[in-house]
């Protein structure tokens, strides 16, 4: 618009009558033309002169928008109070006044803000069900992110209600409550049944609640669909059929993560980009996670040749950059997890895609073609359960050789631990804990007179729940010791003050079992058949204790008891660990990177002799159907003897019904 108009409409603002929506037009032509000031003071202006208006709402709303953006926050709050004084039904306005009030660190105030709006008798009507839905999210996101578990779950219940199809929040509500052990994690109601409520369920808390690798691997292929869609206009920077030739050059190998930081796998990678060979790699990291400059972060982008912070672009500018950067092999070191850019992964910018380290299965994507591992974790036997072709080194987990360890070691009198009695750990996450673990804990306990299990502090809600817990089961409650949270290098340090760590399934220890098993705690795990159920069984075969891994439920209670009551046979387990620390297979970081680079050069062959492999995707929503049917509180698909059995006879029962084509996995089709 020509500045005479611009002159001429603002003229028209004092006008009797004058329309909001001539204000609206001018202000965003204001907007485009970079005058967001002169757009601020057309609605100020109009407001003046039309106190009556029954939208004056709508313009104060529009104004605060303007005022956020030119950074006067206060002025955007009190606009957006306005807006809710003359018309408290207005919505939109008590999202943003939350949102505001969120960034001036008044959280409860936030969240009181976003409550009044949820509970507005408008929010039973039309578009108010949304606003309140957001509202609701907001809350849930919020408590989550201050430690308050419980009241983001009455958010997440109540938003769920709101809209039983809305799958992040259901996932988030069922992810709560196993990060409260709330048991069981699957509470139906009205509105959401068990099978809505588990079909929702992020790929990465299905992990930790059941031992079902057929339901994993659906559940991943579900996923991948819902959270990355591409568009053919969105594979711009598609490098799928890339030609790879090294003539004059090392192989480009990237890394994408959101936790190159002070993060669980901060730990493990910090040291392989410094032993990583950059005479036969070059090394390219990808961050995606939240602002970071600690000591980690700092260390990686050190030791990596090219650090890019993909933050701030869209995945479309991400993959264009990747692309640009002619990266070999991509390596997505977020999977299925917090702060993941997978949709980057979907826009194939590199001609190879790895799946490694960062979640513990499968992807079940059309677009990842390898998922690294190593004997254990992935036997031949259990390829079936990966989408991705499966390849492998010694051991898949990294380490930190470099790990600070505080060397001032607390008493266990500091710890508030028994002096004489057998100190059972295990400083897994709370979501890992499930009832039949802590029934099997409780059972140990009770056949090891003066034992303890010293757990990490969680919440005081979860610590009362799990002592209750262990009343209910017939251990006094006191045999529960909670560790409260401090800096790794002194969380570290007591390690040493325990007997042995009592891993949880299905999802075992990762970086915590390394953690142990450098400060010389030997650890006791049952493999199951997913991935993250037996993790800590290849990191403690790989540190030299292979007896410490079971095959069943009673086998992991009874070595737990005899283990128990031998204190002399755990002083030799520890001093095993401490003896080949510096020789074996887990803690040889030079082994590892040696092997982790012969096998991209492996894929880069594979690829240039047209041999790259291809995701096998048939049938993955009737899996999806009947692990979703196979699922019961009171079953544990990990105890279960013929999981295949089970499977195919619901195939075939479904065969029945409509043919289900042969996907090579469990189902042949029809026999010749």
């Amino acid at each position: 618009m020509a500045d005479v108009d611009t002159l001429d409409m603002l003229s028209k603002l004092t006008a009797e009558n004058c329309p909001l929506g001539d204000v609206i037009t001018l202000a965003a032509t204001l907007g485009q033309e970079g005058q967001p000031a002169l757009a601020d003071q057309a609605y100020k202006v109009w407001i003046r002169f039309n106190p009556d208006h029954p939208q004056l709402c709508v313009a104060h709303f529009n104004r605060s928008v303007l005022q956020a953006a030119l950074g006067d926050n206060a002025a955007a709050a009190a606009s957006l109070e306005a807006a809710i004084a003359l018309n408290a039904d207005f919505l939109p306005a008590y999202v943003n006044l939350g949102g505001l009030q969120e960034r001036a660190g008044l959280h409860e105030l936030a969240i009181v803000t976003w409550e009044t709006g949820a509970n507005r008798p408008a929010v039973m009507n039309g578009m108010a069900v949304s606003y309140a839905f957001t509202c609701l999210k907001q809350i849930a996101r919020l408590l989550g992110e201050i430690h308050q578990p419980a009241r983001a779950e009455i958010a997440l219940q109540r938003a769920a209600d709101l809209d039983p199809h809305a799958m992040d929040v259901i996932g988030q509500l069922v992810a709560t409550r196993l990060s409260q052990c709330k048991w069981p994690a699957l509470q139906p109601t009205d509105r959401l049944g068990r099978k809505t409520l588990l079909e929702g369920v992020n790929p990465l808390s299905i992990a930790a609640y059941t031992d079902d690798p057929l339901l994993q691997l659906a559940a991943g292929n579900r996923f991948s669909e819902r959270e990355a869609k591409t568009t053919p206009e969105q594979t711009r920077a598609d490098r799928r059929d890339a030609a790879i030739d090294l003539a004059g050059r090392r192989p480009r190998i990237g890394y994408i993560s959101s936790d190159l930081r002070d993060h669980a796998v901060g730990y493990l990678m910090a040291e392989l980009f410094e032993v990583h060979d950059k005479s036969k790699v070059e090394v390219f990291a990808y961050y995606c996670g939240p602002e970071s400059s600690d000591g980690l972060n700092t260390r990686i982008r050190a030791a990596v040749e090219h650090f890019t912070d993909i933050r701030p672009m869209t995945d479309d500018e991400a993959a264009q950059r990747i692309a640009e950067d002619g990266i070999d092999i991509l390596v997505d070191v977020n999977g299925h997890t917090r702060d993941a850019r997978t949709a980057v992964f979907a826009r194939r910018p590199a001609p190879i895609l790895v799946n490694w380290l960062g979640y513990p299965g499968t992807m079940g994507s059309d677009y990842h073609h390898y998922i690294i591992a190593d004997p254990w974790i992935i036997p031949p036997e259990m390829e079936l359960y990966y989408s991705e072709a499966v390849r492998r080194i010694p051991c898949y987990q990294p380490n930190d050789r470099r790990r600070k360890v505080d060397e001032a070691v607390p008493t266990r009198a500091d710890a508030g631990l028994p002096e004489d009695g057998f100190v059972f750990c295990c400083f897994n996450g709370t979501q890992k804990i499930t009832p039949h673990v802590f029934d099997r804990w409780m059972e140990i306990l009770k056949r090891t007179s003066g034992s303890v299990l010293w757990l990490l502090d969680s919440n005081p809600e979860t610590n009362a729940r799990l002592r209750d817990a262990a009343e209910a089961r017939g251990v006094d409650r006191t045999r529960l010791i909670f560790a409260p949270k401090m800096p790794n290098a002194a969380h570290l340090a007591r390690y040493r003050l325990a007997d042995l760590f009592l891993d949880t399934t299905p999802y075992g220890a990762h970086t915590t079992a390394s953690d142990a098993l450098w400060m010389g705690v030997p650890m006791l795990t049952w493999s199951g058949r997913c991935f993250a159920s037996r993790v800590c069984g290849s990191l403690v075969r790989s540190a030299g204790l292979p007896e410490l891994v079971v095959d069943d439920a009673r086998a992991y209670v009874e070595k737990a008891v005899e283990l128990g009551a031998d204190r002399e046979r755990t002083q030799a387990l520890r001093a095993t660990l401490e003896a080949s620390r510096d020789t074996c297979v887990l803690f040889d970081m030079d082994l590892l990177t040696a092997k982790l680079e012969a096998l991209y050069g492996e894929m880069i062959a594979e690829h240039q002799a047209g041999r790259r492999p291809r995701p096998n995707l048939i049938n993955l929503e009737t899996y999806l159907d009947i692990g979703l049917a196979l699922d019961r509180d009171d079953r544990e698909m990990q105890a279960e003897p013929d999981l295949h059995a089970l499977y195919r006879h619901e195939l075939a029962q479904r065969h029945q019904v409509k043919a289900i084509p042969a996907d090579h996995r469990l189902w042949e089709g029809d026999a010749p």
